[in-house]
């Protein structure tokens, strides 16, 4: 069942994301070579607490971190560890807050150091598929119209669309309805309509779209090994339109990008 939100739901909603861009936008000062996960998961915990916020991963589903942090090959739910970052990697880093009773779920793929081009390309065209797929969040629209958008971007641009795992509604619960998958038929599934929010979130992979899960239940990685890139936003429909609660604003000013992509999104 779809719960719709309130504008000052949705005001409380927006707290929430910004408390996950403002950490990822720290993090993305501390992502370098010869840094652990673990380390940066410590640091993100501390950071949502100090906003009078609770992470909204730990203990989820017995999740035992604060961040999902997935490396290289890996696509989502990896478990910060010990192991340091090295130059050329590439890490998604997925990050939840919960505070006045909603959660916050946004995330975004950094690069370690200098990557190799081809990676470059596959973080850029994922995050532009983020935007495409929002661009179809609007009330009259449907689920499938989001999804079809996304795999004819991404793969458009040769690249495999992973179909296990999907993007979802969110409000009290973490995980809410609608399922947002990034693929799709134009026209299917369930209509878009005022006060509706969901956390889209393209997962492409630079080869083959099939995964497989590890023995500790949670890490997801490719079937080919090759690399991966997530990147995700929570919106909702104002208006008719679709609005953005989170930013990479904070990324961006840390990583020194400058970019519009967000504007169209603004009311």
């Amino acid at each position: 069942m779809i719960k719709i939100k309130t504008r000052e739901e949705i005001e409380l909603m927006r707290e929430s994301a910004l408390i996950v861009s403002r950490t990822l936008g720290m993090l993305a000062k501390e992502v370098k070579p010869g840094v652990s996960t673990l380390y940066l998961d410590k640091l993100a915990e501390d950071f949502i607490r100090s906003e009078g916020a609770v992470p909204g991963f730990l203990g989820l589903y017995d999740f035992p971190n604060s961040l999902c942090m997935s490396p290289n090959s890996q696509v989502v739910h990896g478990i910060p560890n010990k192991t340091p970052l090295v130059e050329g990697d590439i890490i998604s880093i997925d990050c939840g807050a919960y505070k006045n009773g909603f959660h916050g779920d946004h995330a975004y793929t950094f690069a370690v150091g200098e990557i190799a081009e081809e990676t470059k390309k596959l973080l850029e065209v994922t995050r532009a598929s983020l935007y495409v797929g929002i661009r179809e969040f609007k009330a009259g629209n449907r689920v499938g119209d989001v999804g079809y958008a996304i795999q004819k971007f991404t793969e458009d641009h040769g690249y495999g669309v992973v179909r296990e795992l999907v993007g979802h509604g969110l409000g009290r619960e973490m995980h809410e309805d609608p399922e947002m998958p990034n693929y799709g038929k134009r026209g299917r599934g369930k209509k878009f309509v005022e006060g509706m929010v969901v956390a889209i979130e393209p997962m492409t992979n630079m080869g083959t779209q099939k995964i497989r899960q590890h023995a500790d239940g949670w890490t997801i990685t490719t079937l080919d090994n090759k690399p991966s890139a997530h990147f995700e936003h929570d919106v909702a429909i104002v208006n008719g339109k679709p609005e953005l609660l989170s930013t990479f604003k904070y990324v961006h000013d840390a990583l020194g990008i400058v970019t519009d992509e967000e504007d169209e999104f603004r009311q």
